[in-house]
């Protein structure tokens, strides 16, 4: 892969996957801008601070960012142990805002990809809502039907997940149709970064014991960093609206 004369966009720079897809970018000759609430921890072309939770300090970021951009890479997340309302602002709400407004700024044949999760695996028994949820216009909207629609605190992460996978898959034919931008999602399984330990304690000891059995290990961040990098890169430029689960075969043993 090439990715001379491409600048991207990646969000969740400061550790993890994030830093992984930064730097592998940079490796393939891309020109990377990362966005996080915390500083980095690796060379990057240039760091804008963004909270996603906010749409004022993510429309603030975008007045930033160049007028043409190659790609957008939505790494940046938070887990399940964070307030739940959070949860959805910042792995939702705002990657979707963040998202809608760099659309036009995308040249034809751009990648977007979204980190959603294997936990998100259970969306089609909450299709219809999640499609409700979608629909919504922009952030105040979603968190009007959020208030009316409210998420169970403990399942809110796998919920957004879910949802993210839902939004992507039904607005991503519509943007290649009309813009030539393609959007899909990879979905890891346990990766081995600095919120694993969040993960241990939302599932809890018995799923992470049954887990245990059905896997190699959890992944290393590079390892799906470099599905993601790919997912941009021009020779997946007829892979668009998938789900594609980066997990070690982990979700295939629940069949």
């Amino acid at each position: 892969m090439n990715l001379q004369t491409k600048t991207l966009v990646v969000t969740g720079v400061s550790s993890g996957i994030g830093a992984e897809t930064a730097r592998l970018l940079r490796f393939l000759g891309a020109r990377v801008i990362g966005l996080d609430r915390d500083p980095p921890r690796i060379s990057l072309d240039e760091f804008i601070e963004i909270d996603l939770a906010s749409p004022s300090a993510i429309d603030h970021a975008v007045a930033r960012l160049p007028e043409r951009l190659d790609g957008l890479c939505n790494v940046a997340g938070v887990p399940g142990t964070a307030n739940p309302r959070r949860v959805a602002q910042v792995n939702y709400l705002g990657l979707r805002h963040l998202t809608q407004a760099l659309l036009p700024r995308l040249t034809p044949g751009a990648g977007i990809v979204n980190v959603a999760s294997i936990l998100g695996a259970q969306w089609p028994q909450r299709l219809e809502l999640h499609k409700s949820l979608a629909a919504t216009a922009d952030f105040a909207a979603g968190e009007a039907w959020l208030a009316a629609n409210p998420v169970p605190d403990e399942t809110c992460y796998q919920y957004f997940k879910e949802a993210l996978i839902v939004w992507s898959q039904v607005q991503a034919q519509p943007w290649f149709l009309s813009h030539s931008v393609r959007m899909n999602c990879v979905a890891p399984g346990p990766v081995f970064t600095p919120i694993l330990a969040d993960f241990v304690q939302l599932l809890g000891a018995e799923r992470i014991e049954a887990d245990a059995g059905r896997m190699k290990r959890p992944a290393y961040a590079d390892e799906v960093a470099a599905v993601i990098v790919f997912l941009c890169s021009d020779q997946a430029r007829w892979i668009n609206g998938i789900n594609l689960p980066v997990d070690g075969g982990l979700a295939s043993t629940y069949l």
